[in-house]
């Protein structure tokens, strides 16, 4: 039962409190003032505390001040002799629960109590769940404060509680399986499997006896029965990464799963069941695979119920100090290296490079800057980003054909088409290539006609 501490100079008060307590199972603290009332607060774990308003020397305000400065989870409950609503006003402004007038009946005591405590418990609650995302964030090495990184951060949290298929997206290095394995850690499933397969890494007829599995006998070779990876992360989950890459043949077997959790091992004639919760990844654009029918529709939509979009290295530049200082100290550690700091001028360095490779690459470079450094702060020479950092034509061997007598909005009009044609038409791709903002590239469209 709950520690419940009373603070009153009336000795009346505190062994009339004392006894009903102590008789509905609670452990109870007694103090005479407001002094030892504070040092009971030190030496043992409150989380009640009735205290007396108008008491010699320490009142009960500034005694509600102390407690809440030391532990603000401890639930503080004020009672005086007088109906004075001042007092009462100015201690909830101070933090306190709820507050009892004088005379009182034990029904009104205990009453009080139970909800005090029950807030009480739901505040440590709430704390120790705060703290365990907070843990989990930093064991997946999730760091990041820009807004684009917060967005996803809060979308992990608020999701992986659930039990919806998710679909991350997102270029090729940003994080798409460490947040995988976050939503699974986060989630109601966290003491079952994290299984990982990826799809695009094996043909049909392997990614199919991967999946699920296959019984002794069924194909050359098999010469025991072996669960596949359903199987392997029944109650737990399953991260499906290069979803988009999957061939086509295997994603009707994987729908029927999605759709009822069922399926049978290859050469098997038993239907199996699970309860596995699929995580899916892809660096593709799945609406664009659908339409070029190399998606299936509706294994699309079964898939698309909930996406995290993961942006690129390049939108969340203000995360690449606190990346790189963290890449910085993990590599230091595993190669023994007596280096204190990244330079300011390597990390100006690093914010203006365009990273094609976002955060994978961003931990290569600095993996090996830490391996070549020769003296105790990574130096921009450390880095080698300069032949990176030249950018290709947009096509190497071909180069703008125009009239000779061109104008120059023809000229920046042909370059905008040229420059389409080389991102297949992605706009936001060809707003980076050619330096503008979508905004603009939107009103060189109009302005010059193009479609």
């Amino acid at each position: 039962m709950a520690t419940i501490l009373i603070v009153d100079d009336a000795r009346s008060t505190l062994r009339a409190l004392e006894v009903i307590l102590k008789r509905d199972g609670y452990t109870v603290l007694t103090a005479a003032s407001g002094t030892e009332g504070l040092t009971h607060i030190e030496q043992h774990e409150v989380d009640l505390l009735l205290c007396d308003v108008k008491m010699p020397k320490m009142d009960g305000l500034e005694v509600l001040r102390q407690v809440k400065a030391q532990d603000a989870g401890i639930a503080v409950v004020m009672m005086s002799g007088h109906a004075d609503i001042s007092t009462a006003v100015a201690s909830m402004k101070e933090g306190a629960f709820d507050y009892l007038v004088k005379p009182f009946g034990e029904d009104e005591v205990l009453r009080v109590v139970q909800k005090a405590l029950a807030m009480r418990a739901l505040v440590v609650e709430n704390l120790l769940l705060k703290r365990q995302v907070r843990d989990q964030f930093a064991r997946a090495h999730v760091i990041g404060s820009s807004p684009t990184w917060n967005h996803v951060t809060q979308m992990v949290q608020q999701v992986a509680p659930s039990q919806a298929t998710v679909l991350l997206t997102g270029e090729s290095g940003t994080g798409k399986e460490l947040i995988a394995g976050l939503l699974h850690r986060l989630s109601p499933r966290a003491e079952r499997p994290f299984i990982v397969l990826n799809a695009a890494a094996m043909p049909a007829t392997l990614l199919e006896a991967e999946l699920f599995g296959y019984e002794k006998g069924a194909f050359t070779g098999a010469l025991q029965r072996k669960p596949g990876h359903f199987e392997l992360a029944d109650g737990g989950t399953l991260f499906l990464d290069e979803i988009g890459d999957m061939p086509f043949e295997v994603q009707a077997k994987l729908l029927r799963v999605l759709q009822d959790g069922t399926f049978k091992r290859l050469g098997g004639i038993n239907t199996l069941r699970v309860n596995v919760r699929v995580v899916a990844a892809t660096n593709k654009d799945l609406s664009k695979e659908v339409a070029s029918e190399r998606f299936r529709q509706d294994l699309y939509y079964r898939l698309n119920v909930i996406t995290i979009h993961l942006p690129p290295l390049r939108e969340r530049l203000q995360d690449i100090p606190l990346l790189a200082t963290h890449f910085l100290q993990k590599y230091v550690r595993e190669n023994c290296k007596e280096i204190t700091a990244i330079q300011q001028e390597a990390i100006e360095h690093l914010m203006r490079y365009d990273w094609p490779g976002n955060v994978r690459e961003l931990e290569n470079v600095i993996e090996r800057a830490v391996v070549l450094a020769r003296s105790s702060t990574i130096t921009p020479a450390d880095l080698y980003l300069e032949e990176q950092q030249e950018k290709a034509p947009l096509n190497t061997n071909e180069y703008f054909v125009l009239p000779a007598k061109s104008t120059l909005a023809q000229i920046e009009r042909e370059a905008i088409i040229q420059a389409l044609r080389h991102t297949e038409g992605n706009r936001e791709a060809t707003a980076r290539l050619l330096n503008i903002g979508p905004a603009t590239l939107y009103r060189k469209f109009k302005e010059y006609q193009i479609q």
